[in-house]
């Protein structure tokens, strides 16, 4: 899994060195301000590949400025999760909002991002307890109880940190990855149940911590261009 996330990585940062390499000097330089909405391709490929999931989530942002991009990230998911001891589904849906930074420096009309970037998340979902099995200090064997219990009106507040990069690999269009690092702010749990997974936040850790990647395609819609001083026209002055 690990490989698998450097190898995307290393396609990306490829591209992008490819495109800068490929630009030809120009005196006038104009920035384009616009929506970018798309999807990320990871939730439908785990969907195919995973019985117990089913998920979908839809991104967009908006540039604000040279640097800055308002963002946005909305989904759903129904994940079932079967441990040793506990056998139980998660559905609902998320949103989550906030910014990204762009830290790289494009030459002349490029539009590549390495940003960085925070989010607040929020989460309304229900848990379905299929199983658990109980153990005792005595002598008695496990018992494994069957009867479903259903919890309603969960839900869930958290903040994120991100780190990612967008490629523009064809005329408005571009392929992104990004790796998230959550913590939780605060949940409302059924009683004596934990929620070990929300959606949109994924799998939660002992510390309410937890880590995320996506992998994105989206377009983006020119609405506005701005025009800026391009570093060779600034040296020939």
């Amino acid at each position: 899994m690990i490989k698998q996330q450097f190898l995307i990585l290393f396609i990306l940062v490829s591209l992008m060195s490819f495109s800068q390499q490929s630009t030809k000097d120009s005196l006038v330089i104009k920035d384009i301000y616009g929506f970018r909405f798309g999807i990320d391709i990871s939730n439908p490929v785990r969907t195919l590949f995973d019985d117990n999931r089913t998920s979908i989530e839809l991104v967009a942002d908006y540039r604000i400025n040279k640097k800055l991009y308002a963002a946005a990230e909305i989904g759903f998911l129904s994940k079932k999760t079967q441990e040793d001891y506990l056998n139980f589904t998660t559905n609902g849906q998320y949103i989550k909002l906030g910014a990204n930074y762009n830290l790289y420096e494009n030459w002349l009309d490029m539009e590549n991002e390495i940003y960085i970037g925070l989010r607040y998340g929020y989460s309304n979902f229900k848990q379905s307890l299929h199983n658990y099995t109980v153990f005792s200090d005595s002598q008695l064997p496990a018992y494994t109880d069957e009867n479903e219990i259903i919890f309603n009106g969960l839900s869930a507040h958290w903040g994120e940190l991100v780190f990612g990069m967008k490629v523009e690999v064809f005329n408005n269009i571009f392929l992104g990855a990004s790796a998230s690092f959550k913590k939780i702010v605060s949940t409302k749990e059924p009683e004596n149940f934990k929620n070990l997974f929300i959606p949109g936040f994924d799998r939660v850790y002992l510390n309410n911590g937890g880590f995320g990647f996506n992998y994105t395609i989206s377009y983006r819609l020119p609405l506005y261009k701005k025009r800026m001083v391009s570093k060779k026209n600034e040296e020939d002055n």
